[in-house]
């Protein structure tokens, strides 16, 4: 079948291949043929090593597809049912799922550093955060694969894999945005427009979008943020918009530690600075012991949108349904396997208004 693969860390292309085999399922997983496959800024860290990663191995982990064989056990899913996959399926067990934080459990993410799903001949792949959705076919844990209604688009329902969950959530179950609430977002890619499209929801009055591209900023605006404005014009909003107070809530969807301190530095006293950008394990923040109790500001790191996956995915859908959340409108360009290089240096390059490109498989 065909499937992307990274031979090694810092490669800035995929082999495109149409000679990989997957195995399974075994008992307790799901065989799934992909259908579609978002184009992550993720994927281009686990490229790079800013992401832990495994090499050689299928990279994608925000698809969506149709079950085709299921293993001993599972008895939720059948062949023909459509899911989303998720990265971070719980187990159900584990003290992160029995406390009720199931983003958390690492029990099935631990399993993906060890456990090789594909195969080149006798060569092992690993599947990038256990999936690998840029392979027409792969093998997953049955909790990852997340049922949805069969006439959801799979671009749709893709979407929500990853960043509509990671960016929605980070409104509402991490902030938990209480409405009429002030919000300022860095960054305007695939998963901040889903935070600004969250914090609408929520009921925010003022959503400022801060991106250092002016072409995003119409884009910002059209998903629902009030101001839309470059890093230097930051301070001057803020004075015009809080009298110099600051926001309440603060989003970091890039991931830098000058993201993090400028919305540490532009949220109100007592306010939220919610951290939802993947950043480097060497890239390291700078606060004074005064100013952390003296602001009493709260950080708050948000991964995978501290979601519930089956709960908050049928969120998400119904939010879709509602008209509240524009998913379909986050899809800027519809790809073919042969692009999908092409579609990562889109995304690289990042000087344009894409928000998210779709891989279709037929």
């Amino acid at each position: 079948m065909r499937a992307a693969v990274l031979h090694e860390i810092g490669n800035d292309k995929l082999d495109l291949r149409d000679d990989v085999t997957v195995a399974g399922p075994g008992p307790g997983e799901v065989r799934v043929r992909v259908r579609a496959s978002g184009i992550c800024h993720s994927d281009l860290s686990a490229m790079t090593g800013t992401l832990p990663a495994m090499a050689p191995g299928v990279v994608g982990h925000e698809g969506a597809g149709e079950v085709v064989a299921v293993g001993d056990g599972v008895d939720h899913l059948q062949p023909g049912d459509h899911v989303t996959m998720s990265f971070v399926p719980p187990c159900g067990h584990c003290p992160d799922c029995v406390r009720g934080e199931l983003n958390l459990c690492a029990v099935h993410v631990i399993d993906a550093f060890t456990t090789a799903r594909f195969r080149i001949g006798d060569q092992q792949l690993f599947g990038f955060s256990g999936l690998g959705t840029f392979a027409e076919e792969l093998v997953v844990p049955a909790p990852a694969a997340v049922k949805v209604d069969p006439d959801v688009p799979f671009e749709t329902a893709a979407l929500i894999a990853c960043g509509v969950l990671t960016g929605v959530g980070a409104v509402l179950n991490t902030a938990k945005v209480e409405p009429g609430s002030t919000a300022i977002v860095y960054g305007c890619g695939g998963v901040g427009i889903s935070v600004i499209q969250g914090l609408r929801i929520a009921g925010a009055t003022t959503i400022v979008a801060v991106d250092p591209v002016t072409a995003k900023h119409d884009v910002a605006k059209r998903f629902g943020a009030t101001h839309a404005v470059t890093p230097d014009q930051v301070e001057e909003t803020k004075h015009q918009l809080t009298a110099s107070q600051g926001f309440d809530y603060a989003f970091d969807v890039v991931g830098a530690p000058a993201t993090i301190r400028a919305g540490w530095d532009h949220s109100r006293r007592g306010g939220s600075v919610v951290v939802v950008g993947a950043g480097k394990a060497d890239a390291m923040v700078e606060f004074s012991a005064q100013e952390l109790f003296l602001h009493d500001k709260k950080i708050l790191g948000s991964l995978y949108g501290s979601a519930h996956v089956e709960r908050d995915t049928a969120a998400m859908l119904r939010f879709w349904r509602a008209g509240m959340l524009d998913l379909d409108g986050m899809i800027s360009r519809r790809i073919g396997f042969d692009d999908l290089n092409a579609g990562l240096e889109t995304l690289r390059d990042g000087s344009g208004d894409v928000i998210r490109q779709v891989v279709t498989f037929g």
